[in-house]
């Protein structure tokens, strides 16, 4: 569940809420821009903003906040270093992060409706917050993922571009395929899954897809664009139609594409494109066998080596001080 689902049904059960939201961060700092986190007036919460002690004391002031209603927003900055003069968070890893907490209410709803809507229907908008300002509206324009702009605790913006930043293409609509769309989902995806038989039932149990697609896999790259925030998981039923898969997506450029397939089949794969003529450069980026080497067996094993290694690939593309080294 994302933090966003969790406020608007909390809302929809007259819960009020507190957003905890990240809006800058430097240095070693646990919790990122755009960090975010939902707490409840029940108790139960969503998301996080980097743990630890500082996270715990920020959910006792959203507590607070409900407790005594105030429905202004709460800006504080945390130094995450023990000899600082003021702001301390009470961890030691020495970045520091600007924290908003706003408060949510059903007055609010309409926004977290939108936000959530326009998720759904897999386009794009722009959150703004200030003191003063919570709004979302929908848009296409190519724009900054954040923008953060500080004069003082009363006079603050700050932006933050909502869509699946990232589009998850799963070709194979198998058990593995199931288990994977279920891993993935926990994930900052959008997800596809493609199979070419209209009467799978591992397709028909998949809830966890944004989208299934029955298509010939002939035409698969008519479905697939390439591009800086595209990521393809190869798992067909067989080694031809892998075969066929990669043969028509190879000339395209993804941040990940990866092939199931035990080494075996992977090397005869690649000797018969060789064999054709097709140069080796065609398929160095390929991960194959795909996922890390943790020995997985069952269909929810592979589904996790796969996962961490699009995580381990995702996370190398990030801005050095967005990354998490754990």
């Amino acid at each position: 569940m994302t933090v966003w689902q969790f406020i608007d049904q909390k809302i929809a059960l007259d819960t009020p809420v507190v957003l905890l939201y990240v809006l800058q961060s430097q240095g070693s700092s646990p919790g990122r821009q755009g960090f975010k986190m939902a707490f409840a007036l029940d108790g139960e919460m969503c998301g996080s903003i980097g743990g630890g002690i500082m996270e715990h004391k920020l959910i006792e002031k959203a507590r607070n906040m409900m407790q005594k209603q105030e429905n202004l927003p709460f800006f504080k900055h945390q130094i995450h270093n023990k000899k600082s003069p003021t702001n301390q968070s009470g961890m030691i890893c020495s970045g520091e992060q600007t924290v908003v907490l706003y408060w949510i209410d059903a007055k609010r709803s309409s926004v977290i409706q939108q936000l959530q809507k326009t998720l759904q229907e897999g386009k794009s908008g722009l959150l703004s917050l200030s003191n003063d300002t919570f709004l979302f509206e929908e848009t296409s324009k190519t724009i900054s993922q954040y923008n953060y702009h500080y004069q003082s605790e009363t006079n603050w913006h700050f932006q933050e571009k909502i869509n699946h930043q990232n589009v998850l293409h799963i070709i194979g609509g198998g058990h593995v395929g199931l288990a994977f769309s279920k891993q993935m989902a926990l994930l900052d995806f959008y997800i596809k899954i493609y199979d070419d038989r209209a009467d799978l039932n591992t397709m028909a149990q998949n809830h966890f897809a944004h989208e299934k697609i029955i298509t010939p896999y002939e035409k698969i790259g008519t479905y697939i664009s390439e591009g800086a925030n595209q990521y393809v998981v190869i798992m067909t039923f067989g080694y031809r139609m892998d075969k066929i898969v990669f043969r028509a997506l190879m000339g395209k450029q993804f941040v990940y594409i990866g092939m199931m397939g035990s080494a075996a089949k992977i090397k005869q794969l690649l000797e018969e494109y060789k064999a054709e003529g097709i140069a080796p450069e065609k398929w160095k980026k390929l991960h194959a066998p795909i996922g890390l080497p943790i020995h997985s067996k069952t269909p929810e094993e592979i589904a996790i080596s796969i996962a961490a290694e699009i995580i381990q690939t995702k996370n190398k593309n990030l801005p050095t001080g967005r990354r998490n080294k754990n």
